[in-house]
Protein backbone atom coordinates (compact mmCIF):
# COMPACT_ATOMS: atom_id res chain seq x y z
CA UNK A 1 0.00 0.00 0.00
CA UNK A 2 1.54 3.31 -1.09
CA UNK A 3 2.19 5.60 1.86
CA UNK A 4 2.22 9.38 1.88
CA UNK A 5 1.62 11.83 4.70
CA UNK A 6 -1.59 12.95 2.99
CA UNK A 7 -3.06 9.46 3.51
CA UNK A 8 -2.47 9.58 7.28
CA UNK A 9 -5.23 10.44 9.73
CA UNK A 10 -3.24 11.05 12.96
CA UNK A 11 -5.13 10.09 16.10
CA UNK A 12 -2.90 9.41 19.11
CA UNK A 13 -3.79 7.30 22.13
CA UNK A 14 -2.45 7.52 25.66
CA UNK A 15 -0.49 5.11 27.80
CA UNK A 16 -3.57 4.51 29.97
CA UNK A 17 -5.45 3.33 26.88
CA UNK A 18 -2.59 1.04 25.84
CA UNK A 19 -2.45 -0.49 29.33
CA UNK A 20 -6.20 -1.20 29.24
CA UNK A 21 -6.51 -2.31 25.60
CA UNK A 22 -3.60 -4.74 25.89
CA UNK A 23 -3.98 -5.75 29.56
CA UNK A 24 -0.41 -4.68 30.27
CA UNK A 25 0.87 -5.76 33.68
CA UNK A 26 3.79 -4.15 35.51
CA UNK A 27 5.96 -7.02 34.30
CA UNK A 28 4.81 -6.35 30.74
CA UNK A 29 5.69 -2.67 31.07
CA UNK A 30 9.18 -3.58 32.28
CA UNK A 31 9.75 -5.86 29.28
CA UNK A 32 11.16 -5.11 25.83
CA UNK A 33 8.15 -3.67 23.96
CA UNK A 34 7.67 -2.92 20.28
CA UNK A 35 4.73 -0.79 19.20
CA UNK A 36 3.73 -1.43 15.57
CA UNK A 37 1.85 1.33 13.72
CA UNK A 38 1.91 3.51 16.84
CA UNK A 39 1.52 6.78 14.94
CA UNK A 40 1.34 9.88 17.18
CA UNK A 41 0.46 7.98 20.37
CA UNK A 42 1.94 9.24 23.66
CA UNK A 43 2.60 5.71 24.97
CA UNK A 44 6.30 5.86 24.06
CA UNK A 45 6.79 9.32 25.59
CA UNK A 46 4.94 8.43 28.79
CA UNK A 47 6.93 5.22 29.18
CA UNK A 48 10.17 7.18 28.71
CA UNK A 49 9.13 9.59 31.47
CA UNK A 50 8.70 6.55 33.77
CA UNK A 51 12.22 5.34 32.99
CA UNK A 52 11.04 2.60 30.64
CA UNK A 53 11.87 2.13 26.98
CA UNK A 54 9.54 1.33 24.08
CA UNK A 55 10.47 1.13 20.41
CA UNK A 56 7.71 2.41 18.12
CA UNK A 57 7.66 1.83 14.37
CA UNK A 58 5.47 3.65 11.87
CA UNK A 59 5.99 5.09 8.37
CA UNK A 60 4.89 8.51 9.64
CA UNK A 61 8.16 8.77 11.58
CA UNK A 62 9.95 9.48 8.30
CA UNK A 63 8.44 12.99 8.50
CA UNK A 64 9.33 15.86 10.79
CA UNK A 65 7.37 16.89 13.87
CA UNK A 66 6.31 20.03 12.00
CA UNK A 67 4.95 18.03 9.06
CA UNK A 68 3.06 15.66 11.36
CA UNK A 69 1.64 18.64 13.27
CA UNK A 70 0.39 20.19 10.01
CA UNK A 71 -1.36 16.95 9.10
CA UNK A 72 -2.95 16.75 12.55
CA UNK A 73 -4.25 20.30 12.17
CA UNK A 74 -5.65 19.53 8.71
CA UNK A 75 -7.48 16.35 9.68
CA UNK A 76 -8.57 17.03 13.27
CA UNK A 77 -11.77 19.01 12.44
CA UNK A 78 -12.88 16.33 9.96
CA UNK A 79 -12.39 13.54 12.49
CA UNK A 80 -14.39 15.41 15.12
CA UNK A 81 -17.24 16.00 12.70
CA UNK A 82 -17.30 12.32 11.71
CA UNK A 83 -17.48 11.37 15.41
CA UNK A 84 -20.43 13.70 15.90
CA UNK A 85 -22.21 12.36 12.82
CA UNK A 86 -21.65 8.70 13.76
CA UNK A 87 -21.83 9.05 17.54
CA UNK A 88 -24.16 6.04 17.80
CA UNK A 89 -21.34 3.77 16.66
CA UNK A 90 -19.40 4.49 19.84
CA UNK A 91 -19.69 3.92 23.58
CA UNK A 92 -19.56 7.22 25.45
CA UNK A 93 -18.54 6.19 28.94
CA UNK A 94 -14.76 6.55 28.97
CA UNK A 95 -15.17 9.73 26.91
CA UNK A 96 -18.18 11.96 27.57
CA UNK A 97 -18.46 13.54 24.10
CA UNK A 98 -16.63 13.91 20.78
CA UNK A 99 -15.17 17.17 22.08
CA UNK A 100 -13.88 15.49 25.25
CA UNK A 101 -12.33 12.69 23.21
CA UNK A 102 -10.79 15.22 20.83
CA UNK A 103 -9.25 17.14 23.72
CA UNK A 104 -7.66 13.98 25.16
CA UNK A 105 -6.44 12.83 21.75
CA UNK A 106 -4.84 16.22 21.13
CA UNK A 107 -3.13 16.09 24.53
CA UNK A 108 -1.67 12.69 23.61
CA UNK A 109 -0.52 13.90 20.20
CA UNK A 110 1.05 17.05 21.68
CA UNK A 111 2.97 14.89 24.13
CA UNK A 112 4.16 12.73 21.24
CA UNK A 113 5.20 15.76 19.18
CA UNK A 114 7.21 17.21 22.09
CA UNK A 115 9.04 13.90 22.52
CA UNK A 116 9.43 12.95 18.86
CA UNK A 117 12.62 14.84 17.84
CA UNK A 118 14.68 13.51 20.76
CA UNK A 119 13.03 10.10 20.61
CA UNK A 120 13.84 9.84 16.90
CA UNK A 121 17.49 10.59 17.63
CA UNK A 122 17.50 8.05 20.45
CA UNK A 123 16.09 5.32 18.19
CA UNK A 124 12.76 5.05 19.99
CA UNK A 125 10.79 6.13 16.89
CA UNK A 126 11.75 4.08 13.84
CA UNK A 127 10.44 4.82 10.33
CA UNK A 128 9.11 1.57 8.86
CA UNK A 129 6.01 -0.52 8.40
CA UNK A 130 4.57 -3.99 8.48
CA UNK A 131 5.01 -6.58 7.10
CA UNK A 132 8.79 -5.97 7.10
CA UNK A 133 10.44 -5.03 10.39
CA UNK A 134 14.13 -4.04 10.67
CA UNK A 135 14.79 -6.00 13.86
CA UNK A 136 16.43 -9.31 14.75
CA UNK A 137 14.69 -12.49 15.80
CA UNK A 138 13.12 -12.21 19.28
CA UNK A 139 14.53 -8.71 19.76
CA UNK A 140 11.43 -7.96 21.88
CA UNK A 141 9.40 -9.70 24.52
CA UNK A 142 6.12 -8.15 23.40
CA UNK A 143 4.85 -6.61 20.14
CA UNK A 144 1.68 -4.51 20.27
CA UNK A 145 -0.49 -3.44 17.33
CA UNK A 146 -3.31 -0.99 18.00
CA UNK A 147 -6.08 -0.05 15.56
CA UNK A 148 -4.43 -1.29 12.38
CA UNK A 149 -4.58 -5.05 11.74
CA UNK A 150 -8.14 -6.44 11.53
CA UNK A 151 -9.56 -2.92 11.77
CA UNK A 152 -8.58 -2.26 8.13
CA UNK A 153 -9.65 -5.67 6.84
CA UNK A 154 -11.29 -4.11 3.80
CA UNK A 155 -8.17 -2.18 2.85
CA UNK A 156 -5.53 -4.80 3.76
CA UNK A 157 -5.65 -8.33 2.35
CA UNK A 158 -5.61 -11.62 4.23
CA UNK A 159 -2.09 -12.22 2.90
CA UNK A 160 -0.97 -8.90 4.37
CA UNK A 161 -2.40 -9.84 7.77
CA UNK A 162 -0.74 -13.26 7.73
CA UNK A 163 2.64 -11.79 6.73
CA UNK A 164 2.42 -8.95 9.24
CA UNK A 165 1.60 -11.24 12.15
CA UNK A 166 4.27 -13.76 11.15
CA UNK A 167 6.79 -10.93 11.11
CA UNK A 168 5.75 -9.67 14.54
CA UNK A 169 6.07 -13.22 15.86
CA UNK A 170 9.57 -13.37 14.40
CA UNK A 171 10.76 -10.32 16.33
CA UNK A 172 8.78 -10.80 19.56
CA UNK A 173 7.96 -13.66 21.90
CA UNK A 174 4.34 -12.54 22.21
CA UNK A 175 2.05 -10.45 19.99
CA UNK A 176 -1.09 -8.60 21.10
CA UNK A 177 -3.54 -7.00 18.65
CA UNK A 178 -6.51 -4.74 19.41
CA UNK A 179 -9.31 -4.49 18.27
CA UNK A 180 -10.56 -7.54 16.35
CA UNK A 181 -13.39 -5.84 14.45
CA UNK A 182 -13.33 -4.08 11.10
CA UNK A 183 -14.09 -0.39 10.62
CA UNK A 184 -17.75 -1.08 9.90
CA UNK A 185 -18.16 -2.73 13.30
CA UNK A 186 -18.46 -6.39 12.26
CA UNK A 187 -15.87 -9.07 13.01
CA UNK A 188 -12.84 -9.22 10.76
CA UNK A 189 -13.22 -11.95 8.12
CA UNK A 190 -9.59 -12.96 8.70
CA UNK A 191 -9.64 -13.77 12.39
CA UNK A 192 -10.92 -17.37 12.26
CA UNK A 193 -8.63 -18.41 9.40
CA UNK A 194 -5.66 -16.77 11.08
CA UNK A 195 -6.25 -18.59 14.36
CA UNK A 196 -6.42 -21.87 12.44
CA UNK A 197 -3.16 -21.06 10.69
CA UNK A 198 -1.47 -20.22 13.99
CA UNK A 199 -2.63 -23.54 15.47
CA UNK A 200 -1.04 -25.39 12.55
CA UNK A 201 2.19 -23.48 13.24
CA UNK A 202 2.18 -24.61 16.89
CA UNK A 203 1.35 -21.15 18.14
CA UNK A 204 -1.19 -20.44 20.84
CA UNK A 205 -3.78 -17.76 20.05
CA UNK A 206 -6.17 -16.51 22.71
CA UNK A 207 -8.99 -14.01 22.28
CA UNK A 208 -9.44 -12.01 25.48
CA UNK A 209 -12.22 -9.62 26.44
CA UNK A 210 -10.67 -6.45 27.85
CA UNK A 211 -12.02 -3.53 29.88
CA UNK A 212 -11.97 -1.14 26.93
CA UNK A 213 -14.71 -0.46 24.42
CA UNK A 214 -15.09 2.73 22.41
CA UNK A 215 -16.07 1.47 18.96
CA UNK A 216 -19.14 -0.67 19.68
CA UNK A 217 -18.26 -4.35 19.81
CA UNK A 218 -14.52 -3.62 19.89
CA UNK A 219 -13.66 -5.03 23.29
CA UNK A 220 -11.48 -8.01 22.49
CA UNK A 221 -7.74 -8.47 22.06
CA UNK A 222 -5.82 -11.29 20.38
CA UNK A 223 -2.77 -12.60 22.22
CA UNK A 224 -0.39 -14.92 20.33
CA UNK A 225 2.67 -16.72 21.70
Amino acid sequence: MAFTLDTVVPWGRSMEEYVTMFELSENDLDSRILGCADGPASFNAEMKDLGRRVISIDPVYAFSAEQIREQIDRTYPTILQELRTNSGDYVWDRFSSPEHLGQLRMESMNRFLADFPRGHEDGRYVPGELPDLPFGNEAFDLALCSHFLFLYSEQLSAEFHFRAIAEMLRVAKEVRIFPLVALGGGPSPYLEALCGYLYECDRTAEVRTVDYEFQRGAHQMLSIW
